[in-house]
């Protein structure tokens, strides 16, 4: 007759399985803060109009096609961005009088392979923590089943209460849930953001070779 309440009385809330997950709790949800705002942040910081300001470019290349260097240089430094930097590497090569398109080509590359390196670097950050992420939860796994059969050899006496199985069993459900609600998102942000990074930095080498053309 009271089969129902009792099964209403089984559920579990939020804040108990906090509680049965533990320490590592607190683990999972840093990593997940981090995983937000590294989100937030590659959304906002790779975008086109980040990278390469539209105006700056064009005000850019026509400075550089009327070999108005000082000009240039200071649009770029007005407005630092991805774009600037390739910018302000062809410009530091023509001041110094270097105005070989080899060695303009050469600064432009190395001034580019380290903004390429920075940009994957960062969305390479959310791969870590959906890596991390499960981890944790198995830790917390680990130390789970370790609590229950430890609470078992030292209670045998009252004949292993289902209690002191069910705290144990308990962190190592609940930390195993956590840690794949954290990583899946991140591996699923990371898949995207992967992706538009990489036609960030096609797009970066196009303009690239456009600094070249307007330098010759």
């Amino acid at each position: 007759m009271n089969t129902l309440p009792n099964q209403a009385e089984q559920g579990i809330t939020f804040l108990q399985a906090w509680t049965y997950g533990g320490p590592l709790m607190w683990v999972l949800a840093g990593l997940s803060v981090i995983a937000l705002a590294l989100m937030l942040y590659l959304l906002i910081a790779h975008r086109r109009g980040a990278l390469a300001p539209t105006d700056l470019v064009s005000d850019v290349m026509s400075r550089l096609a009327a070999k108005d260097f000082g000009e240039a240089r200071r649009l770029c430094e007005r407005k630092p961005c991805a774009f600037a930097t390739l910018a302000m590497a062809a410009l530091d090569v023509l001041r110094v009088g270097k105005a070989d398109s080899r060695h303009v080509s050469a600064a432009i590359e190395t001034a580019g392979s380290h903004i390429a390196e920075r940009l994957q670097g960062t969305a390479d950050y959310l791969c870590d923590i959906a890596a991390v992420a499960p981890l944790v939860g198995l830790l917390g796994t680990v130390l789970g089943m370790f609590q229950a059969f430890g609470g078992i050899a030292n209670d045998l006496a009252a004949a292993a209460r289902p209690v002191v199985l069910a705290q144990g069993v308990s962190q190592a459900i609940v930390t195993t849930v956590f840690g794949l609600v954290v990583a899946i998102p991140c591996l699923a942000a990371y898949a995207f953001l992967r992706r538009r990074t990489a036609r960030r930095i096609a797009e970066l080498e196009s303009l690239a070779v456009g600094l070249e053309r307007a330098a010759e």
